[in-house]
């Protein structure tokens, strides 16, 4: 904190004078306008800089703007048929914030969380503003205060939008290079780590956890590049199939480290000198930042990888199998490489491929949505005990913290919402000794309230750019806004009496959300990891039933195994994330065989589709612990059959050993797992 504050990086200066250039332009609007509250202008500002790039403030904006007006729209429908029973009414607004909540734990992207904040903040702030003057509220009084608080938002998310676009405007397409460079580059040297015979388990699964991470950056970023220009759906896309190539090369890469690591045996010459030839060739591509030598790299190992499989006819199941594997993996590298060149370059002959899928629990969506209500009727029962309008505050902060800070762990949680309370206090000494003592005795001038704003604004926003130093930014920057409250009038602001008691209120409402994290903590995890898995199941069964089933099976994986690593990280045997990277590769691997089996037999197969659900139900069983031999009779059944119709050939001894592979995975992964339950 202290190096932010005291030693700043160039672009975290940059963005302090975009935020109080953003920061000025809505209070000057909101102030010309006549607006009740122009600090809610400010304070929709605050919440645009949180990211600079231009798609992303873009983006925030419209969502911004679309859950400001529905949550206005719901505010006014509620006052409209509720007014005269004001509990009643609570009680429908605290549902309202506890589905918008939910709703807000189904999507990934921040920027669409925050659009389902905005519904439910808007809604809120214009019932309780009409019901803390409950004699002067009639339907123009609803309608003036919902059309004041939509305008002040709308004008804090316009003022950010065209800042961000005119003052250094920063892309969003130039940080999605670099994760996408990182990425590929994380990815390459787990391929190296996965096929070095010394390679340890927790560098294989440190390399994991960093390649999800920043997979995860990329899909969220994705969508907002496509704001910036006529390249940026093109950017999408190619964002889209660098993720996709990326899950599929994990698919496939962890074939041959647990053969070698953990089946010694089936190891031949012929796929020892292959690995060492994949390694070798990885390697030099890591290494290497030229893109033309990369891809000619991949281009040679292609061509030698086809020249020995047409020159070399093997006997051994597992040998052509493999042979097949990493002829696929060559393949799948030369579009990952393709779709990293798109992101500079508009490359048509990409594929569109899909954006990854947010995993959606409805149990945890729920949990979510009542902690939310819980929060907001602390503050209800608060503020109708007290009549202190400044207990307003205890039901909105929290309410929008609790939204945005729904999806972080526990462990985390807890030191982000200490450090917002650390920026709280700060906030309050701020405004009381320094911005309310000086603008007590200024005349009032609106040149001199923004120079005397923009020093304590300057400060807070050079915190919110780091992102371990944000929450002391947040905690800071939203109560200084709120405790000032600037405006044309300020007496309300410089009653001592108010302001310490909106800090109060604030700080009490942090406290109470910190306090309710802990105690409605959600389900276990243990739960959630079973649902997954069962969810997981359920696509087995269904992948080959889709058009692009590759494509379909990956968009809806990335999410479950990013959530899966982060519940596994805890663990030293990880076998959580090892069952998960088995589900990405099963369902390649149910793809790979569909295909293979109707182009020897076309679709008269009667055993494949029960060994499709041999497959998934053996997957469920190892996520259990337990493994039977159902599968191995249903692979023998397809095996036999195969034979039956096209004999003894290279491509169905390669199915064979693709079975014996599979089997081996699911008697090691029940194994894992259950030695972790124990």
């Amino acid at each position: 904190m202290l190096r932010n504050l005291f030693l700043p990086e160039k672009q975290a200066v940059i963005f302090a004078l975009k935020g109080i250039i953003a920061m000025a332009m809505a209070l000057t609007l909101a102030l010309s306008l006549n607006l009740d509250r122009p600090y809610w202008a400010l304070v929709s500002a605050v919440f645009l800089q949180m990211r600079p790039e231009s798609g992303l403030v873009i983006e925030k904006a419209m969502c911004q703007i679309i859950g400001t007006i529905i949550g206005g729209l719901f505010g006014i429908v509620l006052l409209a048929y509720l007014m005269p029973y004001p509990y009643l009414a609570l009680g429908v607004l605290a549902l309202w914030l506890g589905v918008n909540s939910a709703l807000s734990a189904m999507v990934r992207q921040a920027n669409f969380v925050y659009a389902f904040a905005m519904a439910a903040v808007t809604s809120e702030i214009i019932v309780l503003m009409v019901m803390a003057s409950p004699s002067t509220a009639d339907s123009q009084a609803v309608f003036d205060i919902a059309q004041a608080r939509v305008s002040e938002i709308i004008i804090g998310s316009i003022c950010a939008g065209v800042v961000s676009h005119m003052f250094w405007p920063v892309k969003v397409k130039d940080s999605l290079q670099r994760q996408a460079r990182s990425v590929i580059n994380q990815t390459l040297q787990y391929l190296v780590t996965e096929l070095d015979k010394s390679g340890t388990h927790e560098n294989r699964h440190k390399q994991i956890d960093g390649i999800m991470a920043t997979l995860g950056m990329v899909s969220e970023d994705s969508s907002a590049v496509s704001y910036e220009g006529p390249k940026g759906p093109g950017h999408t896309r190619a964002a889209n199939q660098l993720a996709q190539k990326v899950l599929s090369l994990l698919a496939l890469v962890q074939i041959f480290g647990r053969l070698q690591r953990r089946h010694t045996e089936l190891m031949t010459p012929t796929l020892t000198k292959l690995l060492d030839r994949l390694r070798d060739a990885f390697g030099r591509i890591a290494e290497s930042e030229d893109f033309d030598y990369c891809l000619e790299q991949v281009k040679t190992l292609r061509s030698d990888l086809a020249d020995y499989r047409l020159n070399n006819d093997s006997e051994v199941p597992f040998e052509s199998h493999l042979l097949n594997v990493g002829a696929e993996i060559t393949s799948e590298l030369t579009v990952l490489l393709r779709a990293f060149r798109a992101l500079e370059e508009r490359d048509s002959t990409l594929l569109n491929a899909p954006s990854m899928l947010t995993y959606r629990d409805p149990l945890a969506g729920l949990i979510i949505g009542i902690r939310t209500m819980v929060v907001f009727l602390i503050g209800a029962c608060i503020w109708v005990g007290t009549g202190s309008s400044a207990a307003l505050m205890i039901m909105i902060l929290p309410v929008i913290f609790s939204i945005m800070l729904a999806r972080l762990p526990l462990m985390i949680l807890k030191v982000v919402l200490k450090r917002l309370l650390i920026g709280v206090v700060v906030a309050v000494l701020v405004a009381v000794l320094f911005a309310l003592n000086l603008l007590a005795q200024s005349s009032g001038q609106l040149e001199i309230l923004l120079l005397v704003l923009a020093v304590p604004y300057f400060i807070g926003l050079l915190l919110l750019f780091d992102r371990q130093t944000l929450p002391y930014g947040l905690g800071f920057c939203i109560p200084f806004s709120i405790l000032v409250s600037p405006s044309r009038d300020m007496s309300r602001a410089f009653s001592i009496d108010f302001t310490i008691s909106s800090a109060m209120a604030i700080f009490a409402g942090v406290s109470i959300l910190f306090w309710v994290f802990h105690l409605i903590t959600g389900p276990s995890v243990q739960l959630l990891v079973h649902r997954i898995f069962k969810t997981t199941y359920q696509d087995l069964l269904e992948v080959n039933q889709h058009a692009a089933p590759a494509a379909w099976y990956n968009r809806r994986m990335a999410d479950r195994l990013l959530r899966l690593t982060n519940y596994d990280q805890g663990s030293k045997s990880r076998a959580i994330t090892d069952l998960a990277l088995t589900a990405l590769n099963l369902g390649h691997v149910s793809v790979r065989l569909r295909s293979i089996c109707e182009n020897l037999a076309g679709k008269q197969l009667q055993s494949l589709e029960r060994w499709q659900t041999a497959l998934a139900e053996a997957f469920l069983l190892a996520s259990k612990g337990r493994c039977d031999d159902s599968f191995e009779k249903a692979s023998q059944s397809l095996y036999y059959e195969l034979l039956a119709l096209e004999g003894n050939s290279s491509q169905v001894e390669a199915i064979q050993g693709m079975f014996l592979r599979i089997n081996l995975t699911f008697e090691r992964s029940a194994e894992a797992i259950a030695m972790q339950k124990v």
